[in-house]
């Protein structure tokens, strides 16, 4: 059975994690975990890149080994997929001997076929990028700001044949119209693409560059890092290493990545690699946007970055993910306030399904005889009204996830949960607690079992966004965490008998500073 594959962009070893790593990481772990819930095997890939100049450099500045220094920053990666709930298989380092076989492996293949070739080099070259340039990525004259300080250099280099591949690409973007996600994206390289491409320039002399992996057809050489880098998205499947892994995980399904790199990395080098390769190229590219700060880009030299794990770690993670996947639109821009995030935090996931779960848990306790959840024996225009809603939403919010509008489907996930909280309003169990009547009692009993159906309904749904707090009331509802969709989203009687938990608080209230 071919596996649903799904990889992230590998991050760059030159700094800690911020929102737009853990972002990028939570709408990989969403659509993964939606995945497994409809029954998939799933193959979901992040890591670090960890070779290049700016590691180097780093490493020097701090006096240490440049494998030291990824060592710690690879720690602090996998702390945040660990702290953000993040259910990757597997975690790539370009620094293991497993990526390193590839690299070396690929670029063999390529010189053996006269695909790369050795010339000497003049022009500009951004340090910070990595990257050499020529003047049309110049604007109004100047440099954009991207790409740091560009010097001009002379040096001796090995090219990859880039530029023979560009018809070919032109005609697959073409007619895989929807190769990347969303599709204006396509025509953003398209349009690139109008310009001749130069050859790639894969490799950079030792006497300049020692942090990399060796050319195997030339040891005075390193390996450029997005060659490097790419090569991830076959090594760690297992490319190469004589089991089926590579087969059943390949062509990867989505390469998930940021704006910032699609052009030309992900839809020119990449593309173009694996094409004279003789490797099947992915599925598609799902591309997203960035996070800004108060309507301003972060970044480090602005000094506006925002630490997820101090968000998480106040807040929750569960908090931090509905953020994340309630406020941006998949492949907007968004923008990240505090003020926002407090809302969200205090009126949907407080005041909507924390209340929702806190007064169902109190009433339960008070009227419940052992805390069991009673039948629901009436069947009125109240309880008819919900399960109607339900019919409704519950097919329209998978659509939804299916499309990747996650925000449109959060958005009817909580309509439903403000009708379970509008219908206890309206049967007022706390009133007919307080009746001897048996028809009121009837209903009081009800009213907490169709309470308590709709929000476990409600935690299935929720369950690829927010998988701790779902589990987590899923339990104080007598139940198990949901491990497919399949058998556990029809409207039903399966928590009759089931033993309420403790009063809990789900999202306490923010202490002030």
């Amino acid at each position: 059975m071919k596996t649903f594959t799904l990889t992230t962009a590998i991050d760059y070893a030159n700094g800690s994690p911020h929102i737009g790593h853990a972002y990028e990481k939570v709408l990989s772990d969403v659509i993964c975990r939606h995945r497994r819930l409809q029954g998939d095997e799933v193959y979901f890939l992040t890591g670090l890149d960890e070779h290049g100049q700016k590691v180097q450099q780093s490493a020097r500045k701090q006096g240490i080994e440049p494998q030291d220094f990824c060592d710690r920053v690879a720690g602090e990666f996998r702390r945040l997929c660990e702290v953000m709930l993040i259910s990757n298989d597997d975690f790539i380092r370009t620094t293991e001997p497993r990526h390193k076989d590839v690299v070396r492996s690929i670029l063999q293949g390529l010189y053996d076929k006269g695909e790369i070739y050795q010339a000497e080099y003049k022009g500009f070259y951004s340090a910070r990028q990595e990257q050499f340039l020529q003047e049309k990525d110049k604007v109004n004259g100047e440099w954009p700001e991207i790409f740091g300080e560009v010097i001009e250099i002379t040096e001796k280099n090995y090219f990859f044949k880039l530029s023979q591949y560009q018809d070919w690409l032109i005609d697959f973007l073409k007619t895989q119209e929807d190769f990347i996600f969303p599709r204006f994206r396509q025509k953003q390289v398209l349009e690139f693409l109008k310009e001749p491409l130069n050859d790639l320039c894969i490799s950079r002399p030792k006497e300049r560059l020692e942090w990399g992996i060796p050319l195997p057809f030339d040891e005075d050489y390193v390996t450029y890092v997005w060659f490097d880098a790419l090569t991830n998205y076959i090594s760690a499947p297992g490319y190469g290493d004589g089991t089926d892994n590579f087969e059943k995980r390949w062509p990867a399904d989505f390469h998930v990545i940021g704006k910032d790199i699609l052009v030309p990395p992900h839809s020119v080098y990449w593309p173009i690699m694996l094409k004279a390769s003789g490797i099947e190229l992915p599925r598609h590219l799902l591309v997203h946007g960035w996070w800004n700060l108060s309507g301003q880009k972060m970044s480090k030299s602005a000094g506006n970055i925002v630490d997820p794990l101090e968000l998480a770690e106040k807040f929750g993670p569960d908090s931090l993910r509905y953020f994340f996947i309630r406020e941006m639109t998949v492949g907007q821009d968004s923008d990240f306030t505090t003020e926002q995030f407090l809302t969200r935090y205090t009126d949907d996931l407080g005041n909507d399904l924390g209340n929702l779960l806190s007064r169902l848990l109190n009433m339960g306790g008070r009227y419940c005889q052992g805390g069991l959840i009673p039948a629901a024996t009436v069947d009125e225009e109240p309880e008819q009204d919900l399960r109607k809603l339900w019919a409704e939403t519950c097919p329209e919010v998978q659509e939804r996830f299916e499309q990747f509008q996650f925000h449109n489907g959060l958005d009817k996930t909580f309509g439903f949960i403000r009708a379970i909280n509008r219908y206890a309003e309206i049967r007022a169990p706390w009133k007919l607690a307080k009746s001897d009547d048996p028809a009121d009692q009837a209903k009081l009993a009800t009213s907490l079992a169709t309470m308590a159906e709709g929000l476990r309904l409600a935690c299935v749904l929720l369950t690829p966004v927010m998988p701790g707090v779902a589990e987590k009331t899923l339990g104080l509802l007598g139940t198990d965490a949901v491990t497919a969709y399949a058998g556990n989203l029809d409207w039903g009687t399966r928590l009759e008998g089931k033993t309420l938990g403790e009063k809990t608080i789900l999202f306490p209230r923010p202490q002030s500073e």
